[in-house]
């Protein structure tokens, strides 16, 4: 495959309301953060292009939301958005404790949805965001959460701060180098993946054999 080939690098970011999906998505992408949330409905998508080893790779990272209530009217969003995906980055809230016993349930509806062609072996990112927050109100400890991440195949997981980008970058790499091995593999497998069909002909020339 030649280096010089553009890639598009998709990447799904799923966790519960609130988390801070869309600030790690900014601060990633515009280097900015807003203290003023907003939920609103639909997808969103930014887009970054960066350098993974010394490879020029467009980053398209997409964070899927809407309130509970809208979830049955946007259902057919589902497939469209998960499809291709390269990479998939669940986050939660450190000071949450609901967020992150929910990772489970966002993992498995990501590889229902996406219907990756190696489920063991998908690239998974685990981040847990907000670290920023009093220590004191911190409900998940860093060794439950890296025990959750191993337990999972050893997901790698991140602490972060959207509001202060702690982390932020370092996290986005890991996960473009995941997503870049995964296109990769899927191009690969793809070469190969036309069936190979094998006709023998047993009454050429009138044998009956």
């Amino acid at each position: 495959m030649s280096s010089r080939k553009k890639v598009l690098l998709k990447v799904i970011i799923l966790g519960d309301s609130g988390v801070g999906k869309t600030s790690l998505m900014n601060q990633y992408v515009n280097k900015k953060f807003s203290a003023s949330y907003k939920a609103t409905i639909g997808a969103d998508f930014l887009t970054k292009e960066v350098l993974v080893d010394d490879r020029l790779v467009t980053m398209q990272a997409g964070n899927r939301i809407w309130d509970t209530a809208g979830q049955e009217r946007f259902q057919s969003l589902g497939v469209a958005f998960y499809r291709g995906a390269d990479c998939c980055v669940l986050v939660y809230d450190v000071n949450n404790s609901k967020s992150f016993e929910a990772l489970d349930s966002w993992r498995d509806e990501f590889l229902i949805q996406a219907s990756p062609r190696d489920p063991e072996s998908f690239p998974f990112v685990v981040v847990g965001n907000k670290v920023d927050v009093e220590e004191n109100k911190r409900m998940i400890s860093s060794k439950r959460a890296m025990t959750f991440s191993q337990s999972k195949g050893n997901i790698p997981y991140f602490e972060t701060s959207a509001k202060e980008a702690l982390n932020v970058e370092q996290a986005f790499e890991v996960i473009a180098r995941s997503a870049l091995a995964q296109e990769e593999a899927e191009e690969f497998n793809g070469e190969f993946s036309d069936p190979i069909n094998i006709h023998l002909d047993n009454e050429r020339d009138g044998c009956a054999c």
